[in-house]
């Protein structure tokens, strides 16, 4: 078998061991078997809403199962018939079975990557926060700079982006802006942006045209949907209303329709001005709070889960995740997975995949909790 061909077969396997590790497959057939024991007795369908629960957790074990089971089969078969053609010299199959094995490697890699993505609030849609750092306009036009940039990743990957809650800054830029992201496994992909973004380049807001380093933190947590059951009590929270911002004129709002909800046990602060009616701005925060508490177990889970924990801190130095250096060399460097590139602008605009799919596939193969380290 070539060299290439070898290595092929290789990281099929390696994919099928992951995906056989996140499924747990052993215990995966065991359950399996029990839930279509269930499904065949006729008292299932006394508890609709359990049954349903019980027949999406079967389809799911046999779709995830019936995966594997196909990739091992048509691997162990394309490389049984490479062997054979080797022994006959017969370069025609050989050549014809090598295809199967690139097409069964593209689709074992697709398998292995639906598997980064099976998170219990990954499909959901989900808020995204901005906030400026200390460092006034400097700080507030890099936390503008990257809405911009998920909000043209978003569009690439024809998400909508509703506006919840925007603060602008005193000269230029945002101190803080809330969004909504729309789109299915919205929260899958954003979750890997949580933390804090690091900017070096020479500001354009500095007459010297001396180089800058700026920080903005970006926080990411789930829409939570009516599956999934979170409770506040009312005493637990204060509800302020306060008079919307912008940029004045006509349509400028002269009544306190924003509404400012802080949670007092956990110190969680959600606030909209979205809409000029404060029973709409109302309703939207307390769909913000309950997401944000989800999202705050859900942290708790996989701190617990891997032994990691995700710092949500000081806005500064030794927290961030990523750094972007504009100056005096172009580089992007995820500081947790060491992926990086040049081409600084295309980040900028949108291209954030190979982060995204990085850090996604560390936080499966164990590699999320790895130390964050400076980037000088």
């Amino acid at each position: 078998m070539r060299a290439e061909t070898e290595t092929m077969v290789q990281e099929i396997k390696q994919s099928l061991e992951l995906l056989r590790r996140h499924l747990d497959y052993a215990s995966a057939i065991r359950r399996l078997s029990e839930l279509n024991s269930l499904a065949e007795d006729p008292a299932l369908w006394t508890n609709p809403d359990n049954a349903q629960a019980i027949m999406r957790e079967r389809t799911r074990l046999e779709g995830g199962i019936g995966t594997i089971d196909k990739l091992e089969r048509e691997l162990a078969d394309s490389v049984e018939l490479i062997e054979m053609a080797e022994a006959e010299g017969d370069d025609g199959v050989i050549a014809e079975a090598e295809a199967t094995l690139l097409a069964l490697h593209r689709n074992a890699g697709e398998a292995e990557f639906q598997t980064l993505l099976s998170g219990e609030a990954d499909a959901n849609d989900c808020f995204l926060e901005v906030h400026a750092g200390a460092g006034g306009t400097e700080a507030q036009d890099w936390a503008q700079m990257l809405l911009r940039m998920y909000v043209r990743w978003a569009e690439h990957r024809h998400y909508k982006v509703e506006w919840i809650e925007e603060s602008p800054g005193e000269e230029a830029g945002l101190k803080s802006a809330t969004v909504r992201i729309k789109g299915e496994n919205a929260y899958g992909w954003m979750k890997t942006e949580a933390g804090v973004h690091r900017l070096v380049r020479i500001s354009p807001y500095d007459s010297n045209a001396r180089r800058h380093t700026s920080f903005a933190s970006v926080w990411v947590y789930p829409v939570v949907d009516d599956k999934i059951d979170i409770q506040v009590e009312e005493k637990d929270v204060r509800i302020d209303t306060y008079r919307a911002s912008g940029a004045g004129g006509q349509h400028i709002n002269k009544t306190d329709s924003a509404v400012r909800i802080t949670h007092i046990p956990s110190g969680i602060v959600v606030q909209c001005q979205s809409d000029r009616s404060q029973h709409k701005n109302r309703a939207s925060a307390w769909s913000m709070l309950r997401a944000r508490l989800y999202e705050a177990e859900l942290q708790r889970r996989e701190a617990e889960a891997h032994a990691l924990h995700e710092a949500k801190t000081d806005i500064g130095w030794g927290h961030q995740i990523r750094s972007y250096v504009l100056q005096p060399y172009q580089m992007v460097k995820d500081l947790r997975t060491g992926t990086e590139t040049s081409n600084t602008q295309a980040v900028l605009d949108g291209d954030l995949d190979a982060f995204m799919q990085a850090s996604l596939a560390a936080r499966v193969k164990g590699g999320a909790g790895a130390e964050i380290k400076d980037l000088d």
